[in-house]
């Protein structure tokens, strides 16, 4: 795998941060693992990141998969030791090098065998979005127009509007009605949430490396979320940190090109780490959690936005049970991400044409309770390729006599 040489003002050694913003504020307090490369066994493992530590778990648990499927990973993985790779510090800024050492460690994305999924028009703020997407059918300039049109008739606040209920099915009759109703209003605010499968199972991306967009797209966007770890049963065990990479111009031509939009080489991005649910992190936690949004670009643009869990239209657990269930199973888990309530409507080159990303935009989307993932953005077509698979990872595990 080669990564590409930084590039422009973006490049600067440490454009990925410190190992003090990858890690929660408070994370004495917090049960994190997560996964590496580790080379002396040409193959991925799972770790324990405390005391600012890397504690390589794989000799209990080969998988992150098999973690988090324990009756009480948290509880268990607060008691595992292991063998000592290195400080978070160093692991990280492996990672991001420029020319990285293969002889040492690097990070991964902290998720294995669960399948990537991902919810879609989870606050009403990116329910507008989707519908404009829908209308200008990739249009720049016809979108600012709809924009402002929508909102004077649909409303700018629907915060308090519940998914499925009668004030919902009263507000699709007059949309109707008006000739304003779309796919988009229809999982926004209808009983049914939109669930995708995001990417592939192992094709995620972690921090300090590239995410992909399409070299010919040209309207596209970073969707910051909160991403919760379910267990086969459906439990709830963890959480970390999501990029669901878009291309609003793909997706608005037609909602049927949603996989081109959402599932390409690099375009999935998980971490830095997963922090596992105990008595001080859970749901409750989660459902207050503020996702900070920060774009630098190096023709010195600059975007901060945050998004308010507490903004969203359907509860975590709903969109939980609703993605597995009686009526889907996940043997080895899933990931969702939540979606975002990013409105990416800053001008960024000509007045009314908002945002889209260029080469070389470093992303940061983090908050207190779970770290920061950093990528920086490049073409999908240049990002490492994804060559390592399921037959790969199972056969690596048995080299080492894991399995």
């Amino acid at each position: 795998m080669t990564v590409p040489e930084p590039r422009g003002r973006a490049a600067d050694a440490d454009w990925f941060g410190t190992a003090a913003e990858a890690l929660p504020t408070d994370a004495g307090d917090s049960v994190l693992i997560g996964r590496i490369w580790d080379p002396s066994v040409d193959g991925p493992s799972p770790v324990t990141v405390r005391d600012g530590q890397v504690i390589d778990i794989s000799h209990r648990f080969p998988t992150v998969r098999d973690i988090c499927e324990l009756p009480d990973p948290a509880a268990t993985v607060a008691a595992l030791d292991g063998r000592v790779l290195g400080s978070i510090g160093a692991v990280l800024a492996n990672t991001g090098a420029g020319t990285r050492d293969r002889t040492q460690p690097w990070l991964l994305a902290p998720v294995d065998l669960q399948a990537l999924k991902a919810a879609g028009v989870t606050f009403p703020v990116s329910m507008i979005e989707r519908v404009i997407e829908e209308r200008a059918r990739g249009d720049l300039a016809l979108a600012a127009d709809l924009r402002g049109r929508m909102l004077a008739d649909v409303g700018a606040d629907l915060h308090s509007l519940v998914p499925g209920s009668a004030q919902a099915r009263q507000l699709k009759d007059l949309l109707v009605a008006e000739g304003m109703w779309s796919q988009y209003l229809e999982v926004g605010i209808g009983p049914d949430a939109e669930i995708f499968t995001k990417g592939q199972i192992l094709s995620a991306v972690g921090t300090a490396v590239p995410v992909g967009v399409l070299a010919t797209s040209t309207w596209n966007n970073p969707e910051p979320e909160v991403a919760l770890v379910v267990q086969s049963s459906g439990r709830i065990v963890g959480a970390t940190l999501g990029n669901d990479v878009n291309l609003r111009d793909v997706e608005g031509r037609s909602a049927l090109l949603l996989p081109l939009a959402k599932d390409n080489n690099a375009s999935c991005a998980l971490g830095p780490l997963i922090r596992l649910f105990d008595e001080r992190f859970d749901m409750r936690r989660v459902r207050e959690l503020e996702v900070a949004l920060t774009i630098r670009g190096v023709d010195g643009f600059q975007l901060e936005a945050v998004s308010e869990m507490t903004r969203m239209s359907r509860d975590p657990e709903t969109l939980v049970r609703q993605m597995i269930g009686p009526h889907h199973h996940y043997p080895d888990g899933a990931v969702l991400m939540l979606g975002t309530m990013f409105a990416p409507i800053q001008d960024r080159d000509r007045p009314g044409e908002g945002f889209t990303h260029k080469i070389d935009d470093v992303v940061r989307i983090g908050c207190p309770a779970l770290g920061t993932l950093v990528n920086r953005v490049r073409h999908a077509q240049e990002c490492a390729p994804w060559h390592f698979g399921i037959r790969d990872l199972m056969g690596n595990l048995a080299r080492r006599g894991l399995l």
